[in-house]
């Protein structure tokens, strides 16, 4: 059989692939509705096993790497469970006639907050310097008022603490919270809106604008004094499937120097070493391995992300200076253990790694 003709069989094989994804999609919109009605959880762990190692072992009856039907039944299955909590989320909707402003709301995740507020029914309006002014629509948060059930502040760390300090001073009755991701530069804003009476709390989402789902995403929730707002504020998310924890103003923080502070710094370190090698800097460029392309990846991802963003999580965060010190100690003893020739060091460091990730699990 010549080149065009198999090709010709290829184009129909794919065909029928995407007719039989569109068929699967419908059933699972079957599925999905009918989880709404019985009142059954969105995700089926066990499930999802049992239909990965189904495929797999089907893949490996027929010649086929388990490995491929395992990539491609998970990215069905995350689709599909994407689908399902849409479906939920708007089927539940906590807005029923209720008003959003969310202040930054051109930003990044300041758009993944409008379009989940509007998939929620709430009426929702957007103050953005970067918006064009119109309906629901402010270029400043002051022009917007303040009658809204809830006023999200989505706005970079600095201008954030600013806003809400203003907002103290002017008193919304809704409910307030910020999406910071660094605590420090908006303490005094949070306990300022407290002690005017304020409903306010504050979140961190940990993950990305481009999130679909939110299964095994993790929402952190800071008290800031109003158990009340906090409450108002994680029932919102009720119908996703994000895990949502509890986290005081200081241990958040603490704990950030090192989840965004500290993997930051080291991306930085290593693209900085990369692009400041000098004459290997052409040639490096043309290397490849697994694993320094995969530290690539990330690298990459951080160097196109925004500057200033990085920038205040590093300088506004008190206790950022514990976790760069600890990246800096750690450099300099890797360097001293291999200048030293001592190699029962080097594996000391080595397995003190594995015995980290172990109890990560």
């Amino acid at each position: 059989m010549d080149l065009s003709k198999l090709r010709n069989r290829l184009s129909d094989i794919d065909r029928q692939l995407v007719e039989l994804i569109a068929a699967r999609q419908e059933i699972v919109g079957e599925i999905g509705r009918n989880k709404l009605e019985s009142g059954t959880a969105t995700r089926d762990y066990a499930r999802e096993k049992e239909v990965i190692d189904m495929g797999r072992q089907q893949a490996r009856e027929l010649g086929l790497d388990p490995e491929l039907a395992e990539v491609v039944l998970t990215r069905l299955i995350e689709t599909s469970l994407a689908s399902q909590e849409r479906d939920r989320v708007i089927a539940e909707g906590q807005g029923d006639g209720r008003t959003a402003l969310v202040i930054g709301g051109a930003g990044k995740m300041g758009r993944w907050f409008v379009d989940f507020f509007l998939s929620q029914g709430f009426a929702t309006s957007i103050a953005d310097p970067g918006t064009e002014e119109g309906p629901g629509r402010y270029r400043n948060w002051t022009d917007a008022g303040l009658d809204y059930d809830v006023i999200v502040v989505a706005a970079p760390l600095a201008a954030s603490g600013r806003i809400l300090l203003q907002l103290a001073v002017l008193k919304p009755a809704g409910l307030v919270f910020d999406i910071g991701s660094l605590k420090t530069p908006l303490v005094e804003g949070l306990r300022e809106l407290k002690e005017a009476g304020c409903r306010v709390t504050s979140l961190h989402p940990m993950f990305g604008p481009d999130t679909r789902l939110l299964s095994g995403r993790h929402l952190i929730f800071c008290d800031a004094g109003c158990a009340e707002a906090t409450a108002a504020a994680k029932d919102l998310f009720r119908s996703t499937m994000a895990e949502r924890l509890d986290m005081s103003l200081e241990e958040h923080d603490r704990l950030i120097a090192y989840v965004l502070g500290l993997s930051h710094a080291l991306n930085i370190a290593f693209f900085t070493a990369l692009a400041e090698s000098g004459e290997a800097a052409p040639r490096l460029a043309q290397l490849s391995s697994t694993t320094f392309d995969s530290q690539l990846l990330v690298s990459e991802a951080v160097a196109h992300d925004n500057p200033h963003l990085y920038f205040e999580i590093q300088n506004l965060n008190r206790f950022g200076g514990e976790a760069l010190s600890a990246l800096s100690e750690a450099a300099e003893r890797i360097r001293n253990v291999v200048a030293a020739g001592d190699e029962q060091g080097f594996v000391e460091l080595m397995e003190n790694g594995r015995r980290y990730f172990e109890m990560r699990g």
